[in-house]
């Protein structure tokens, strides 16, 4: 019998299930069958994106395979994972853009399955996972994470069409580096180096892989497939108690928490004339009472405060607004803008063109009425439609989406 891989003995070494491989085994995501999203586009086939996220094991999930579509609510009472599933995917993203383990994961044992017991080293960990497709095809990527005693990166696998382009290891825990291994089809099959164990492999390859040999290029273009799928990610979740106070300009570009709504609508408002007329009428009717313009105006001290127009002559101040109204505003600004006014670090040697922007929602329908819900949810459709932009979030009741044709429903039960 050969030996295992030294991926694979990471793996169960990070593991609280000793499985033979970093591929977890799949369980049904109960998808809802009538939200079946549209055909894309065929230049949507350009940009890449994540189709699956799988939780390996993480938190509360065991064997676990969500499918991600253009729109994607994962459903559930609380307490079945909802959150859970959008912060590895957010894990994910970070680790994609070259963020340190320390940073992504600042309590790493809470990660970590609650039943998972300690190999003979008393090492516990935890494994997450993606697909993203593309011009690649589908390109695949595990992690095994290792969370005591240490924090670092167990084991890695990138692979497409059946082979391994990438796949790490630690061999020696007393070194603070895991040795990889990248597929080569050269006169040598594969080329060894050590990587850092507290970064994502992937997101190292562009900087250590020549592209001399089609192997080492097949290598290249699925590592900056998944790393472009992942870095192109926008968490956010609207603070209204913060949004209604001037704030003074700035960058122009949207916080996680919109508090600076104002500000990025100072810019904005004249730069996209058909994008604001867009927001305006999302506004109307989303909002209870008539709206006819959304504009930022300044106060002579270096801030600006955001107004809404009713068309009668009456101008009324964000804070004003109820709770949900003001999530909804913020929630549709960000659908209708992109990479550049939104605060995220993005693949900026990619041309936007080439990009899909996912915004990354949790508490999705948090203070939103039926009405709400339903407008954000047709505009949410529309912009993906494009090709631009793509939505996963987090709602408790998903029974007014189920039915939405390009929305996909991810029901968990605790």
């Amino acid at each position: 019998m050969p030996p295992p891989s030294p991926a694979s003995s990471a793996a169960r070494a990070a593991s609280p299930d000793p499985t033979p491989s970093m591929a977890p085994a799949r369980v049904p995501a109960q998808a809802s069958p009538s939200a079946a999203p549209p055909d894309p586009a065929p230049e949507q086939h350009l940009r890449p994106c994540l189709t699956e996220l799988r939780l390996s094991a993480f938190a509360g999930h065991r064997r676990a395979a969500f499918p991600l579509g253009t729109v994607t609510l994962f459903a559930g009472r609380s307490g079945s994972g909802k959150t859970t599933a959008l912060r590895a995917y957010e894990a994910l993203a970070r680790l994609g853009g070259g963020a340190p383990l320390g940073e992504v994961f600042p309590d790493p044992v809470a990660c970590v399955p609650e039943r998972a017991r300690p190999d003979a080293q008393r090492r516990r960990g935890f494994r997450i996972g993606c697909t993203a497709d593309g011009p690649e095809g589908p390109v695949r990527l595990d992690v095994a994470v290792q969370a005591e005693p240490e924090l670092r990166v167990v084991g890695e696998r990138l692979s497409a069409g059946g082979v391994v382009l990438l796949e790490t290891a630690l061999r020696d825990p007393g070194r603070r580096t895991v040795q990889a291994a990248w597929h080569t089809a050269g006169s040598a099959p594969v080329t060894r180096a050590p990587l850092p164990d507290d970064r994502l492999g992937t997101a190292l390859l562009p900087l250590r892989v020549a592209g001399k040999t089609d192997g080492q290029r097949r290598v290249l273009a699925a590592a900056e497939q998944m790393v472009v799928a992942l870095r192109s990610v926008f968490a956010c979740d609207p603070q209204p108690d913060w949004m209604g106070a001037p704030v003074p300009t700035g960058t122009g570009r949207l916080l996680g928490g919109c508090d600076n709504l104002a500000d990025v609508l100072w810019r904005t408002r004249e730069e996209c004339v058909r994008r604001h007329a867009q927001l305006v009428g999302a506004l109307a009717a989303g909002c209870s009472r008539p709206v006819t313009d959304l504009l930022a105006v300044p106060l002579g001290d270096g801030t600006v405060r955001a107004l809404l127009d009713r068309g009668d002559g009456t101008r009324t101040e964000l804070a004003r607004l109820g709770y949900g109204e003001l999530r909804y505003v913020a929630l549709a600004l960000v659908l209708l803008t992109g990479p550049g006014v939104l605060d995220l670090d993005t693949a900026g040697e990619v041309p936007s063109a080439m990009q899909t922007l996912t915004l990354l929602a949790d508490n999705l329908d948090r203070g939103l009425d039926v009405r709400q819900h339903a407008e954000l949810l047709r505009l949410a459709v529309r912009m993906a439609e494009r090709g631009h932009i793509r939505c996963t979030g987090a709602v408790g009741d998903a029974s007014w989406a189920a039915r939405t044709r390009g929305v996909t429903v991810v029901h968990l039960d605790p």
